[in-house]
């Protein structure tokens, strides 16, 4: 049984103002048997927030109409301070607001034009975030092969996405959290392999498994904080 079987059904509310992102990240959310609702502008978003005590995860857009930014999510703070936020990464202006975020408690960051087969392991870890290991920094999608070593068994994959702190592997057959691995990979034109040390943080059949660096040299660091970096902002919203 997986982890999202196991557990309860999630209420998620999607604020976006373009019908594509919301109907995607709705699709994603109620194939895997979860509540989605969508609103477009930030009165909307409000409205919801008042009236339905039930939501467990906000996923928001930071440039909604009759909505601004950091004053919205104040707003919401104020209506509900346990709601889980989770930040479109195409809306964030710069690095400066990612820290103004955090400081409000924004949990983490899910690029709005993801593949659909992405969105649900992006938000898994906020959706739940004590059977799985939720990392506030940023994270982008990556499909590329991966090899990856625990005890004497090595096995290939693909990513799913990467951040500063692990990455994402597809596979229907996950480790056993906590179990230590070695993880090999090639980034887009990066300057040769990327070898790693790490811990499985969360598992699940229909997804795959995640994993924690816990020790990587740091010129290898270097390549994914940039890669990170130059994916993360390259989708803002004028």
């Amino acid at each position: 049984m997986t982890v999202a079987t196991r557990l309860a059904r999630r209420t998620v509310l999607v604020a976006d103002d373009t019908a594509f992102v919301r109907d995607r990240f709705r699709a994603a959310l109620e194939s895997a048997g979860h509540n989605a609702v969508t609103v477009q502008t930030g009165q909307e978003l409000l409205a919801q927030v008042r009236a339905n005590d039930k939501i467990d995860l906000i996923v928001l857009d930071l440039r909604l109409p009759q909505g601004n930014g950091v004053m919205l999510l104040q707003a919401i703070r104020k209506l509900d301070n346990r709601v889980a936020i989770v930040v479109f990464s195409g809306t964030i202006a710069n690095a400066d607001e990612v820290r103004q975020l955090e400081t409000i408690g924004v949990l983490g960051y899910v690029n709005e034009y993801t593949a659909v087969h992405h969105i649900l392991p992006s938000l898994l870890p906020h959706l739940f975030p004590k059977a799985l290991n939720r990392r506030s920094s940023p994270r982008v999608a990556l499909g590329i092969p991966i090899a990856y070593r625990f005890g004497n068994t090595i096995a290939a994959a693909l990513t799913i996405n990467i951040s500063h702190g692990g990455l994402s592997i597809r596979t229907t057959n996950p480790l056993t959290v906590d179990t230590p691995v070695k993880v090999r990979f090639r980034l887009p034109n990066g300057n040769g392999e990327i070898e790693a040390q790490g811990r499985v943080a969360w598992a699940d059949r229909r997804l795959g498994m995640g994993v924690r660096f816990t020790k990587i040299d740091e010129p290898e660091q270097a390549q994914i904080d940039d890669y990170v970096h130059s994916h993360f902002f390259s989708n803002r919203k004028a």
